[in-house]
This record gives C-alpha cells, structure tokens and sequence, in this order.
C-alpha cells in the first residue's frame, strides 16, 4: 500500500511572476511547501533562465490545467542577433556567428511569415519525446536530432524596440506547444544574421496576468502561516474563458457524485464544454446536452 500524501486540502491558483535560475517544478515544489498542500502543479512551463508568470494550481485546481491547454499565452523577449547557440537562448554555446545585422524594416518585413497558422521544429534543447526519450537528455550527449515541425498557432509576434544594432525587443503571442527560441533561431536565419534569446518574460496566460502574479520571495515570507491563504485566487479563475451554468439543487447532487446532472439556462448549445456551479462553487466542467451538464472533472470543495 503506498504511503498517505501529507498536507492540507487546500485548493486555488496562485500566480508566482518566477525569477531566473529556477526551474517550474521548484518553483511548483516551494509553493506547495509554503502552503503545506497535499497537491500542486503548473500551467505551462518557463525555462529555468526565463521569468514572468507561472500560474500554480493546488488541490482540486489542478483539474483545470488542461484546459488551458489551448489558451493563448504573451511573452516580451529580446533577441541577440549575430549568433545562434546550441539551446537557442544565452545558457548555450555559440555554434555559428554572423557579422550580419537587419534593419527595422527587414525585421518588420519578416514577421508576417511567423505569425497564423505556421510549423515550428522545437529547440534541440527541449522536452519532447524522441523515441521516448526526452531531446534535452540526448541533446546533453552531444547528439544531434532531426525534430518533427508541429503546428503552432502565433496570434502576434511585432517588433517592439531596438536598443542597439545588435538586440531587438519582441512581442509573441501564441497557442499550446510553441517555443520563443524557435521564433528567435528561425528569424535569425531567415534574416541571414542568426540569432538566440538574450532575455524572455511570460506576460500572461489565458484568463492569468502577470500583474497579478506575486514573488517567490513572498511566498517564502508568508511560508506556513495564515497569512498565506490571502494569496489564493478561487479554482474558477481558470475557467472564465469556458461558459458558466447554475445547477438545479437537484442537479447539484447529481453532478457531485459524478453523474449527468441538471442545469438552468444558459448561453450553452448542445456538446458545448461548460461548467456548473452551485452556491458560488465550481461543481463540474464537462458537455451540456439536453438540459444537463455531463461532467468530464468533478471537484471536491
């Protein structure tokens, strides 16, 4: 028999604007820590040199991670022309220099292939499967890897300033799977100067902003006190972007033990994902048909 999870059935979002130098899973791994929950993870990873926001779902919130799995997500980066780097960002090794600079307009001129509907290849350094394993395990071995191009939707990538010849500032909006050191390795080439992130910041993530967010320093001020819980937004923060419906009392019980259950009215058509609640409390998220709410994930609150 496997041994009891310790901590709290605490549940809620937390939104932690992450430093550089630390990995997700540690910043996931201290806020669970500090508010002592028996459950915790995370929408959407940053690399470890990244910073901005990383949105942490404890308790029964984690059930509403993967439907954010298709929402758009903002980042701010700055690019460094004149080199492309084994991981695509700062943290690599320089494997090919160009003496070669762009103008704003070429810049300009070269956005427009990179935003829609495009095919990305992911970093060398990254966490797809190949062959089961991870690239960023057999990339470490010195071997080289011919990544499979996905699909990524960018809804934005525009040129925001440039500090110097050599840096530019960039804005990238995109959906699920995408990666801003492919933006930056594959604008380098398609410009003929080469290039890698120098900085990048996660700005928002669907219905979560990085003004909200707070810091890992005040986590680890407020770790294990009462004071703490005031940094838990409710589990329906990730949910806004999907349609609310009210369940019946009747309803209510039924959804509670995981069957179809009755709701009111609502801007809903048949098959459409919803979720239903009752007295102010996430009940389910599943498809309405014919008057009900068939749940996919049921919460426990």
């Amino acid at each position: 028999m496997g041994r009891r999870r310790k901590g709290r059935e605490v549940s809620g979002w937390v939104l932690i604007d992450k430093p550089a130098g630390i990995t997700s899973t540690s910043v996931v791994n201290k806020v669970r820590w500090a508010f002592d929950a028996k459950k915790a993870g995370h929408a959407g990873t940053l690399d470890p040199d990244a910073t901005g926001l990383l949105p942490v779902a404890l308790g029964e919130a984690t059930k509403t991670i993967a439907y954010l799995g298709d929402a758009l997500k903002g980042y701010d980066f700055t690019l460094r022309w004149g080199a492309q780097t084994t991981t695509d960002d700062a943290a690599g090794s320089v494997i090919e220099t160009s003496d070669a600079r762009p103008t704003d307009a070429e810049i300009e001129a070269a956005l427009p292939a990179f935003t829609g509907d495009i095919r990305q290849v992911p970093p060398q350094f990254s966490a797809v499967k190949v062959d089961g394993e991870r690239a960023y395990d057999i990339a470490r071995g010195g071997e080289t890897m011919e990544l499979q191009a996905r699909d990524l939707y960018v809804d934005e990538l525009t040129l925001l300033s440039r500090s110097d010849p050599d840096h530019a500032d960039l804005r990238f909006v995109c959906g699920s799977g995408g990666y801003v050191r492919s933006i930056a390795r594959d604008l380098g080439r398609a410009l003929g100067c080469l290039g890698h992130v120098a900085a990048l910041r996660r700005t928002w993530v669907g219905p979560f902003d990085l003004d909200e967010a707070v810091s890992l320093d005040e986590i680890e001020r407020l770790a294990r006190t009462e004071e703490i819980d005031a940094l838990l937004g409710p589990v329906s923060l990730a949910l806004s972007d999907l349609p609310e419906l009210k369940a019946s009392p009747e309803g209510a019980a039924r959804l509670r033990n995981g069957n179809p259950g009755h709701v009111l009215p609502g801007p809903v058509e048949y098959g459409d994902l919803a979720w239903a609640s009752f007295d102010g409390q996430p009940l389910a998220i599943g498809r309405f048909r014919a008057g009900e709410l068939h749940p996919e994930r049921v919460f426990n609150l």
